[in-house]
């Protein structure tokens, strides 16, 4: 069962698109909402504001990392096969929305919107879903 539309309940209520993204999953990776919730705050508007990298990817990737890591700390032995998720999630996002950076996506620059907001969030959640295989 997919949450694509879930996300976008999320950022209507005033999350990022960090946010909307991670939190809708957060219990399907092993985190409660309110500390993805925290986790990813800073990710948004296109990372702390910058309107560098799209939060909404942004949040995907936080997902493949809370998917696949081992979390060993005394010999990380996960991040490639994360690295090749995040690579995955990140190449889709791109063919899908033509951009991965913020201020492109909104046509800040250009005043030609690539993809607006809530397009975003919902790639970035049908592409995680995806690639993480993320089942309700």
């Amino acid at each position: 069962m997919t949450r694509v539309k879930e996300t976008i309940v999320r950022h209507d209520k005033g999350y990022n698109c960090a946010q909307a993204v991670a939190c809708t999953y957060a219990d399907l990776v092993g985190l409660d909402e309110a500390t993805m919730f925290k986790a990813t705050e800073g990710l948004g508007k296109g990372m702390g504001g910058t309107m560098a990298t799209c939060g909404a990817l942004s949040g995907a990737c936080v997902l493949a990392g809370m998917k696949r890591s081992t979390g060993n700390l005394d010999a990380p032995d996960s991040k490639l096969e994360t690295y090749k998720l995040s690579e995955e999630i990140v190449k889709k996002f791109q063919e899908q929305c033509h951009s991965l950076v913020c201020r492109e996506l909104k046509g800040l620059d250009t005043g030609k919107v690539l993809t607006p907001c809530p397009d975003c969030i919902m790639n970035a959640a049908r592409i995680a879903e995806e690639v993480l295989d993320l089942k309700a």
